[in-house]
């Protein structure tokens, strides 16, 4: 029994014929993590909207006091209460100061708190963390023992305590507040870098011969980076609430400062009579605290590796 095979052309074996314009179609432009990073957050309608409201309010804290022809500290007693108009679009307090420059300067003075705050958490997080995950053995359980018995102790009560001991001012609620605030930062700092530690690729650079100091700088903290920025966008409105729970109770800053938590407290005694003397610095730092929530969300999913495609 015999069978009929077609003759297959050499032709047929020939790689095929790429034009060069159409060679950078096919091949994927290189990005990085950053990038990568960049071009999934703005598919993140709810972020990008986040991130330009944070970026108006801070363009506002900066420039209106700025450009305003009124003191904030400025007192007029001709004009007091009065309801937001052409001359003064937040109205004024029970001094007549005008509340659209004490609005924006006490955003700027809040935001000050927060983002010092937040980068004293940052810097002493970061090292204590770091130490404790390269370090290890005896040292990583001192270490860790002393975080459980900050943990242990509220840090409000620590807060006030500090603040009732020191004078009012911007560094004294900023290292109030991060005398524990750190402790979040540090603990998400070490258990990224065990982790890190265990992975091929600094256990190559490891048998390489690569010193300990370029292992943290290349390898470690870099790869660490996506953990830190998240923390610190949420780090940033738990300062800036603290300071104005602080302000409102009273032992935050004190008249004639502005701060949002000065000016919630004082509005808050005139709030049947005068709406707008509260109304407006609350709606500003509601938009910060769910700005900043919901841009950090977005930044967590954009530099997840996981949510890579």
């Amino acid at each position: 029994m015999s069978m009929k095979y077609d003759t297959l052309s050499p032709d047929l074996f020939e790689p095929a014929i790429v034009q060069e314009d159409e060679k950078e179609k096919i091949a994927a432009p290189h990005l990085n993590a950053f990038q990568d990073a960049w071009i999934r957050l703005r598919k993140n309608k709810a972020a990008v909207i986040s991130m330009v409201v944070i970026a108006i309010i801070l363009l506002f804290a900066i420039f209106a006091p700025m450009l305003s022809s009124y003191n904030y500290r400025a007192t007029d007693y001709n004009n007091i209460y009065l309801k937001p108009c052409l001359e003064h679009p937040f109205g004024t307090d029970k001094y007549g100061r005008d509340l659209w420059v004490r609005c924006w300067m006490g955003t700027r003075i809040s935001l000050l708190i927060g983002v010092f705050a937040a980068m004293l958490d940052l810097f002493i997080g970061v090292t204590y963390g770091a130490i404790s995950a390269l370090v290890g053995g005896k040292v990583d359980s001192v270490m860790q023992r002393v975080i459980e018995v900050l943990v242990g102790v509220p840090s409000l009560i620590v807060i006030i305590l500090l603040m009732m001991l020191m004078p009012a001012g911007l560094g004294t609620i900023a290292v109030a507040m991060a005398i524990t605030g750190w402790i979040g930062m540090a603990r998400l700092v070490r258990a990224e870098i065990l982790k890190l530690k265990s992975s091929e690729y600094v256990q190559a650079a490891i048998l390489l011969g690569t010193s300990q100091g370029k292992i943290i700088t290349k390898h470690l903290i870099p790869n660490t980076v996506g953990v830190i920025v998240i923390n610190t966008m949420f780090t940033i409105p738990s300062a800036v609430f603290t300071e104005a729970y602080l302000s409102f109770i009273g032992l935050g800053l004190q008249e004639p400062n502005a701060s949002l938590g000065v000016l919630i407290n004082n509005g808050y005694s005139v709030l049947q009579s005068y709406p707008h003397a509260l109304v407006f610095p609350a709606v500003i730092i509601v938009l910060i605290m769910v700005c900043f929530s919901i841009f950090g969300d977005g930044l967590r999913d954009a530099l997840d590796p996981k949510m890579r495609k």
